[in-house]
Order: C-alpha cells, then structure tokens, then sequence
C-alpha cells in the first residue's frame, strides 16, 4: 500500500512481478517525460491568489543570511530573468541548481521567448532551457547548452556521479559536465513524477498511459510507445491516456521490480529494502509503516500530527516526515528504520510551503519555505502580496541543528534555487541576482 500525492488517502495495491522483465536499453522501448515538484515537496496551503499583471514577484524584506556567502556568481549575465509574480502559486519549474562535484556547478534556467500564436498544444508548452555549467570560485562558463521541454514542471534529477537526468514528454536522458545528452529511458506516455531513492539505485516513476483492459492486471514491463500525440499539457489530461501507471525499477538496467496503475500521482519514499507509508492511528497519531521489498511489514514509530505527514528518506535507513503542528505549522521529525526518534524541528505558521533538498550523501538537508504576512487557512488565504521572501534553513541530518540560514530571491515555489554539494560542505542559493555559495564546517556523522 502506498500513500498518492495531492493529499488522496486512497491506496492502491503493488503486484510484484512473478515474472520480472528488464526493459531493454535505447534500442527497445524505455521511459521518461513530465514531472511535478522536488524532493519532498508539500502542499499543505491554498494557493495564492494571483497578480494581475506579469510584474517581476514582490520583493519584500526578508531574513538575512546567518553568515556571509564565501562566493558569488552574478547570474544576469547569464541570461536568467526573474519570473512574473502571476506564476505564484502555480508551482512551476523556472531553474535547477546543483553541484556536479564540490567545484563545479550545473545551473539550468528559462529562457524568455516569443509564445506562438499558432499551432498545438505541443508547440504552446514548449520552452528552452539554457543550461550552464561553472567552476568555482571564479564562476566561469566551462560548458554550455539550449534544451527544449514540452512542459512547466520539474525537468531535472541530479546523479551522485556528476551526471544527470533530464526528462521530457515520453524520454529519459543522461547527461554530463559535457551536456551531452544520451537517451536512457523511454514510455509508452508522458512521465509526470520521477524519483529516486537515496543509493539512486532504484527510480519511482509515475507516467500516464493507454488504460488497461477491463479486469486485466497491471503491466509487468513496458510496451512500446503507441500514443506519442497524447500528452499531459499542464496537469491536464488529453485523450486516450488514461491510467497512472506507477513503477519502480532498477536504474541500472531499467529491470521492472514493482508496478500498478492508479487514478492519480503517487510519491513513493523507498530505500534499497522497501517502502514506507503512513497509517492512521488513534487521534493525531499517524504510524509509519515500512513494507519491504522482498515480503513482510514493520511498524517504525509514530509521528503526531494534525495533517497527514510527507514522508520522504534523506539517507539510507533515516527518513524525514514533514508534520503539522495544533497551529497549522510544519514540522520536520526525523526517523530511522530501526524505529528510532532522532529530532524534531518545528516552523512558524507563517513559513508555508516547504519543500526539502538533500546533499548527495545524506549529512545536510535543506528546507526552503516561503515567507508570508500571515498564517494561511480556508479563511485566510495566500495572496501574493502576502509574500515577504523565501527563506532557506540548512540542517545537519544527524541532529536536526540548523548549519545555515539564508534567503532566495526571487522566490521561487517550485524549487531549483537550492543546492547542497556532494560533501554537504558547500550550500548555493540564488539570491539578489546571483549564486551565493556558503563554505559549512564538516556535517556530524549519521548513525
């Protein structure tokens, strides 16, 4: 049983495959193409109400930096522009930043263009991302490339070894500091959500297909694409594709290990020995639940909380649930699969919308939040002059201690202006107009 995205409580059951089939390379039918917010991302508010003009979004007072940044990289010079505050709220993917190793940076952003007044679905979604890489400290462009995506949500997944994913419509590619794209994975139909787990052995897909035969089982491999016309434009569904087909797969060989179809996106939190769901218990109790890959369920603890927590695993074997307070307020409580209770760090009512980014190996994790004038419920909702900024606290896994505090700007809802290095030594954040780079002492060991 696993937990649907979009605060559905419905479960949906997983087939093991009996008789599991790898989906072949490039030369056979692979995967890939739409996608929705980060790592970990919640949507526990209403959502503003939007600008009526493309202005660039507010830029209140917000926070300062708990200390200096040790390098900045200005990015206008880059091409990156501010996006309009009407697209508050909306959640989409503008930027993506990460660290290809502990010296170079991959920074990926919208480029504004002329919208087509003519043509199809296809042609008005269509975007161009320019992608560049930089060495630091001196911020220097050692390579750089122009992609085309056919959607507004996230496009980009960053791998432990400098490469990365990049998804569009139906395909999956990997890429390098080279930006050479090789494909990797194709659909039969647009992905929506990808994921990985924290050893990046396994990806959790969610990709919307033909819908299956009345009283047939879910597909234990892929079938060719016979639906390339039929895409998922903005959240909308078009014709003819009509099942979520959820998977998990090995990266490796893209071997099916686990898949059902549902009626809507599933978030999926595993690790290499399975998968864990919330439970509700008595009152504001939720148990946390870990089904295991190779059979057999454990209870790990419990998490109170008076909305249905996130949850999602910064590290192997420790996860991160996010929770609401009596008050309405998120908090993060930190787990292991033992069972174990590690910390708890609470926010304000006022810091909604978190969204979580983990370091590679799992010491750091970043919570980025907006910043609101007020606590936002069905009577008090978010508009975007509410909105004072976008406030980043960086925490150290093992003790849940607070390594950095700092702002992004612009604000950014749907992430991709955060990024922690490979080390957890390193922290980026775009803020007024460039790169600012914090140097953090070594993280405390895990258990």
């Amino acid at each position: 049983m696993i937990k649907r995205l979009h605060r559905s409580h419905r479960r949906v059951s997983w087939l093991l495959c009996t008789s599991v089939a790898a989906v072949t390379l490039w030369g056979v039918a692979r995967m890939a193409a739409q996608s929705g917010a980060g790592f970990g991302t919640t949507d526990t508010q209403s959502k503003p109400k939007h600008a009526k003009s493309g202005k660039a979004a507010p830029s209140h007072p917000a926070p300062k930096s708990s200390q200096p940044p040790s390098m900045t990289i200005p990015v206008d010079a880059l091409g990156f522009t501010t996006p309009g505050s009407l697209y508050l709220g909306m959640r989409r993917s503008f930027a993506s930043l990460d660290f290809l190793d502990e010296n170079r940076l991959l920074f990926t952003f919208r480029v504004p263009g002329l919208m087509r007044r003519e043509g199809t679905e296809r042609d008005e979604t269509e975007r161009q991302i320019r992608a560049v890489v930089l060495t630091l400290p001196s911020g220097v462009v050692q390579a750089e490339a122009l992609w085309t995506v056919h959607d507004r949500a996230r496009y980009l997944w960053m791998l432990k070894n400098g490469h990365f994913l990049l998804r569009d419509r139906d395909l999956v590619e990997e890429g390098d500091a080279t930006l050479e794209l090789k494909p990797q994975l194709r659909f039969p139909g647009p992905l929506i959500w990808l994921e990985l787990d924290p050893s990046q052995k396994y990806l959790v897909t969610n990709s919307l297909e033909p819908a299956a035969a009345s009283g047939q089982p879910a597909d234990n491999a892929l079938s060719p694409r016979t639906a390339a016309a039929n895409m998922l434009v903005d959240g909308q569904k078009s014709e003819g594709l009509e099942d979520m087909v959820v998977r998990i797969l090995r990266r490796s060989d893209g071997q099916v290990m686990l898949v059902s179809r549902t009626r809507s996106a599933v978030h999926l939190p595993i690790d290499t020995e399975g998968y864990v769901e919330d439970l509700r218990g008595t009152g504001g109790q939720w148990l946390v639940n870990l089904n295991y890959f190779n059979g057999g369920a454990r209870i790990l603890g419990h998490v109170e909380s008076s909305c249905s927590p996130a949850l999602d695993f910064v590290a192997e074997r420790q996860l991160v649930a996010t929770a609401c307070d009596r008050a309405g307020a998120s908090k993060l409580v930190a787990l292991t699969s033992d069972g174990g209770k590690m910390w708890e760090h609470p926010s304000t009512p006022t810091e909604v919308w978190p969204i979580l980014v983990r370091s590679p190996d799992g010491s750091r994790l970043a919570r980025e939040s907006l910043a609101v004038n007020h606590p936002v419920n069905a009577f008090s909702p978010l508009s975007s002059e509410d909105i004072r900024g976008q406030i980043v606290e960086v925490l150290d896994a093992a003790t849940g201690q607070v390594a950095l505090t700092a702002t992004a700007s612009p604000v950014l809802d749907g992430g991709g202006n955060v990024a922690i290095s490979p080390s957890g030594q390193r922290v980026a954040v775009v803020a007024d107009g460039a790169i600012e780079v914090f140097e953090l002492p070594p993280a405390p060991p895990l258990p």
